[in-house]
């Protein structure tokens, strides 16, 4: 062991109160472990692709980490503290010049790392929360990161094909040419980089490439203070972090999906999506899940060809490394699309059997109340602001009908997923423009209708503006003139509907007695959940 991580390894070494010291390391750092303080060490070490090999080089990456992680997980990174010497006796703080710099981070427990965390097990619902919440924050972060310059070598076609292309060659020598998986992936990256060319260049003239995080794995995801907080940004390459935000957010589905949890991957995606607006992502998603499957089994393969690993942690690297492979090749086999749009006028259910059918099939929630307010410039604002001008006049639902949804389905649906179009569809030519968008796209409509009486309506509505949270802006004086106007579904539309009465439904903010017992209400909502998913199978 180096003399100077000896030395640190004594509770003596440090300024504050410390009764133990514990030793975690990677192949480029060390971790002290304190009990109240983490301190990060980088390795003197030139590995061709990181260079920490003098002091000067140390410090200025320690100043970077800081710097980026701050941006995301400013609780964990408390600052940058100097190691003064002899080395034989390093301590922190001190007089005269340091032999080594360390970054200062709150120390967490390793049982709160988030693949721990879903080992242990959480109520779906549970995860499902804190999943939209981090996904909320990676939204706001990758509209606040800094943008590459368009001229900038960095998100350019050829700077996205050549990684992926270098991970399939080091998994082509490492298994084989007797391997199955690797030549139909390889034959399909390579028409992908192809076929998408354009889209990557037209992704960072447009502002789409930016300085994200670049590492967004489970293992760099820790539960804290309630949050899900990203930590370990890739500090010591600037292009690995400075990549299409599309490709940062996939890293993180993809771990999620490799580790079987597909539901919270979608929802992540849902969510992220509504912060970000970004609907042109998802014509590169299946690429970027495939290139970070790709990066995780190049790593696992390099992991047991250098590491004499123990048979135990060999065959688990093995699992993984087949369990990667799977889920790159996976994504050349979507199923063909759905889309389900509703129909029903505010207060009648649409929007909290939508989250719920979303939740429980992967599917993506295009929500009008979202994107009304994004029109106006208000999404992410306070809920309650008031709009100027109205929001549900005829040239807003216009705009809304043929531009802002119908180019975000259609660009969720020719990037192969199913959606869930969540507006009040009041108006028979709103339901035929979707219904055209269907055909040409060449995938199947269902209409989901939803019901309840006017009194209803209006309490739910009442509930949900006390309440507070929602993005709907609709009030009763709304609710009349949608009841004014809905037109009903005609014979052709009726073959292509499912009618579920929202009656007994519970809605978010209900009154305690409106559906019995909490137990009772999800008893029934989830009856009524099993058996619209089985009408729509039917349906489509």
């Amino acid at each position: 062991m180096e003399p100077l991580i000896t030395a640190l390894l004594q509770p003596e070494a440090y300024d504050h109160p410390v009764e133990e010291v514990q030793l975690l390391q990677t192949h480029i750092s060390w971790i002290l472990l304190t009990g109240t303080y983490a301190y990060k060490i980088k390795k003197p070490v030139d590995l061709g692709f990181v260079d920490f090999s003098t002091l000067e080089r140390r410090r200025h990456f320690c100043e970077e980490e800081l710097r980026l992680n701050r941006r995301l997980a400013p609780d964990l990174y408390l600052g940058l503290r100097s190691i003064h010497g002899p080395v034989q006796r390093a301590h922190l703080g001190g007089v005269g010049p340091p032999i080594e710099v360390a970054v200062q981070m709150r120390q967490f427990r390793q049982r709160d790392l988030l693949p721990a965390v879903l080992r242990r097990g959480l109520p779906l619902a549970s995860l499902l929360a804190l999943v939209k919440d981090l996904a909320g924050r990676l939204a706001t972060f990758h509209a606040g990161a800094a943008i590459a310059p368009a001229d900038s070598a960095f998100g350019t076609a050829a700077r996205v094909r050549q990684p992926a292309l270098a991970n399939l060659a080091v998994l082509e020598r490492f298994l084989g040419p007797q391997d199955r998986l690797l030549p139909p992936l390889r034959q399909w990256c390579e028409a992908e980089a192809l076929r998408l060319e354009p889209l990557f260049e037209r992704r960072l003239q447009h502002g789409r490439v930016r300085e994200g995080h670049g590492d967004l794995h489970l293992g760099n995801l820790v539960l804290h203070r309630g949050q899900i907080v990203v930590f370990d940004c890739l500090e010591f390459s600037p292009a690995l972090r400075w990549i299409d935000v599309s490709s940062d957010l996939a890293f993180l589905a993809m771990d999620l999906c490799r580790h079987r949890h597909s539901l919270l991957a979608a929802s992540l995606l849902n969510h992220w999506l509504a912060g970000s607006g970004d609907y042109g992502a998802l014509a590169s998603w299946r690429w970027y899940l495939a290139y970070r499957a790709l990066v995780r089994a190049k790593v696992t393969a390099l992991r047991l060809e250098q590491q004499a690993a123990e048979e135990e942690e060999s065959a688990r690297g093995w699992v993984d490394l087949a369990a990667y492979l799977h889920l790159a090749a996976s994504v050349q086999r979507w199923r063909q699309p759905v889309l389900l749009i509703t129909h029903g006028v505010s207060g009648s259910g649409k929007s909290h059997l939508s989250r719920l059918l979303a939740e429980r099939l992967g599917w993506l929630h295009i929500r009008s109340d979202v994107e009304r307010l994004r029109l106006f410039g208000r999404w992410g604002e306070p809920c309650g602001t008031p709009l100027q001008g109205d929001p549900y006049g005829s040239g807003v639902s216009e705009t809304l009908y043929r531009s802002r949804l119908s180019d975000a389905c259609s660009a969720a649906l020719e990037a192969g997923f199913s959606v869930i179009c969540d507006a009040t569809f009041l108006r028979r030519w709103q339901r035929l423009h979707f219904r055209s968008l269907a055909e040409r796209l060449g995938v199947r409509l269902a209409i989901l209708s939803c019901s309840c009486t006017p009194e209803l309506a209006r309490r739910r509505i009442a509930l949900r503006r006390e309440r507070g949270g929602d993005p709907s802006e609709a009030d009763a004086a709304v609710l009349q003139a949608q009841l004014a106007a809905l037109e009903p579904l005609e014979a052709d539309e009726r073959p292509l509907c499912l009618n579920l009465e929202t009656a007994a439904v519970p809605s978010p903010g209900r009154g305690a007695g409106e559906a019995g017992s909490d137990r009772q209400a999800a008893a029934v909502e989830q009856a009524r959940l099993d058996s619209l998913l089985h009408q729509l199978a039917a349906l489509i």
